[in-house]
């Protein structure tokens, strides 16, 4: 899929909202899909893209955070941290599969399917620029940005 227009999709989510991804034509976007609301890395990762929202927004570029928690989870998590981005609900995992973030994962031992840490820049164009797979969270952030910044 890099280097290549991605498909059209629709979420629901956070502010009453439905995003749809032909709808940010014209701006860059990162899509990061993280694995559930209000767990230590997904908190710490949040934040640090909050943190940086305005650099992002200097660039044109819209944030957009993916799970498959409920909008109400979603808007919870929003408001503790006060995200200044929209956080998009995948409960029948359909964005999941079109990225192909889904693994099987080691959680105490156990084989568990979850959603594997990653991000995603897609260009004015609506094409695939850039991802991260397996997303260790410290700085990880900073990188995106500095990517957007070279755009």
């Amino acid at each position: 899929m890099l280097n290549e227009p991605v498909p059209d999709f629709a979420l629901a989510s956070t502010g009453a909202k439905t995003f749809q991804l032909a709808a940010q034509r014209g701006k860059p976007c990162v899509l990061y899909f993280y694995p559930k609301d209000s767990t230590p890395g997904c908190t710490t990762e949040a934040g640090q893209f909050r943190d940086l929202h305005a650099q992002f927004a200097a660039c044109g570029c819209a944030v957009f955070g993916i799970s498959r928690d409920s909008i109400r989870s979603h808007e919870n998590f929003k408001a503790k941290l006060e995200l200044p981005f929209e956080l998009l609900s995948d409960p029948d995992e359909s964005a999941c599969a079109l990225f192909g973030v889904m693994k099987m994962k080691n959680m105490y031992g156990k084989q568990v399917r979850g959603v594997e840490r990653s991000t995603f820049v897609i260009d004015a164009a609506g094409v695939l620029r850039r991802e991260w797979r397996g997303v260790k969270v410290p700085g990880h952030a900073e990188e995106v940005l500095h990517y957007v910044q070279s755009l």
